[in-house]
């Protein structure tokens, strides 16, 4: 693949060029010249697109597309043609299909769906057989297959001693443990974050309490076994305490946070719209505050959609009864962007990668080329129009977002809206 890309603006705080607006030269998927202006004897391909700008490629740690199992959400296929368009050249997808991707078949069988586009998928395997928490699945041999971490998809481990083992055992490889912050005897049947929205809408309500105690047992747990602790999606503010405290204390633990759980609050759920129910839930205007804070101060890792696609079934359905996700790929970086500078935004959509085992890239001369491109002012309602997942299950539907993603440049590819 060769290509011309002209007058971008590069936003990478690592490259030499960072804030410059030039010509970058592809040759062979390889970056082989960036100045002020090259001309283009061989007539590659030209990019020339409304105030472009590019960052090294963006990574998301917590996707799903359903397949195998639930093509009717989401297939693997379409899925990385999505996560392509909203700018992303790396995603880690979850064990959330049935079957669970539990063993050495399920994470090849993945993988090999996946072969040779121009998003890198790198597979989570299941924690527990099938997510069951109970016994514990084939993590060494899903580690020989390519999985980059295990993770039962928002279902906690509710032994103790079960998740002590599997930090134990993982350490011999050197795995990457996740555990989902959710103590289920508190939690309950509560549906939304517990506090006075809930009581005025009657609906059961999930305590903050719940996630911390969890948060807090995996911690000691954690400085027990000396273990390696990936916590995602937190949305409390007690969490990211938590967390900062344990980073104090030199402990191995990083954690992600969901877009939405900054952006949106449990004010939204007024109209009982299915879309706005997501585990955890949305919480208080406090939380998104001390969230945002977390990831100034760097408490809090990274970002993710923790895009869930659902079928219209599973949501058009009374609130009680439907099922937790919404989409997010589409939507991140305009979402992002309603809470934080360009700059912060890119920096945020790029980290994360080398806890999973993913190399990082610069916009640099040599490097191969793994690129983002995006328009970061352009303003526009977020609608189905924007949407190119095959569930259209989005909390952003309506929102006023900032930043349009053009698509990316990776893997000697090109895919562009």
């Amino acid at each position: 693949m060769n290509a011309l890309i002209k007058s971008a603006t590069i936003v990478d705080s690592k490259s030499d060029f960072h804030n410059e607006t030039v010509d970058i030269l592809i040759e062979r998927g390889r970056i082989t010249k960036i100045s002020k202006r090259i001309s283009n004897p061989n007539n590659y391909k030209e990019i020339k697109l409304d105030n472009l700008h590019v960052s090294q490629g963006w990574f998301d740690s917590s996707v799903s597309f359903g397949e195998p199992g639930f093509e009717d959400r989401e297939t693997i296929d379409n899925g990385l043609k999505t996560a392509a368009y909203a700018g992303f050249t790396s995603v880690a997808l979850n064990a959330n299909s049935n079957p669970i991707i539990d063993s050495f078949a399920d994470i090849t069988f993945v993988a090999a769906k996946a072969r040779n586009n121009a998003v890198s998928l790198y597979p989570i395997g299941a924690l527990t057989q099938a997510s069951n928490s109970t016994d514990l699945a084939e993590l060494y041999d899903m580690n020989n297959a390519g999985a980059v971490a295990f993770y039962d998809y928002q279902k906690p481990v509710s032994n103790p001693n079960l998740m002590k083992i599997a930090m134990q055992y993982a350490s011999n490889f050197d795995g990457l443990v996740m555990s989902f912050p959710q103590e289920s005897k508190i939690s309950g049947l509560g549906v939304v974050n517990e506090h006075i929205n809930s009581t005025k809408l009657g609906l059961k309500g999930n305590p903050a309490l719940a996630e911390e105690l969890q948060v807090a047992r995996d911690l000691f747990l954690l400085e027990y076994t000396e273990g390696k602790l990936h916590i995602p999606t937190i949305s409390t503010a007690k969490s990211v305490e938590l967390i900062r405290e344990a980073k104090a204390k030199k402990l191995d633990v990083t954690c992600s946070v969901a877009i939405h759980n900054l952006v949106l609050t449990d004010d939204n759920l007024d109209g009982f719209d299915t879309r706005y129910k997501v585990l955890p839930p949305l919480r208080t205007q406090n939380d998104c505050e001390a969230l945002i804070e977390g990831l100034k101060d760097g408490t809090i890792d990274m970002v993710t959609s923790d895009h869930n696609p659902i079928d219209i079934e599973h949501k058009k359905v009374e609130f009680d009864h439907a099922k937790y996700g919404t989409i997010g790929l589409e939507s991140a970086f305009g979402a992002l962007q309603t809470v934080f500078t360009t700059k912060k935004s890119i920096a945020l959509l790029t980290q994360g990668k080398s806890r999973f085992g993913i190399t990082e890239t610069t916009i640099s001369e040599g490097e191969e080329a793994n690129l983002s491109l995006f328009n970061p002012d352009a303003k526009y309602q977020f609608s189905k129009a924007d949407i190119t997942s095959k569930s259209k299950n989005s909390a952003f539907l309506g929102m006023q977002l900032t930043g349009e993603t053009y698509g990316i440049i990776a893997n000697n590819k090109i895919v562009l809206k």
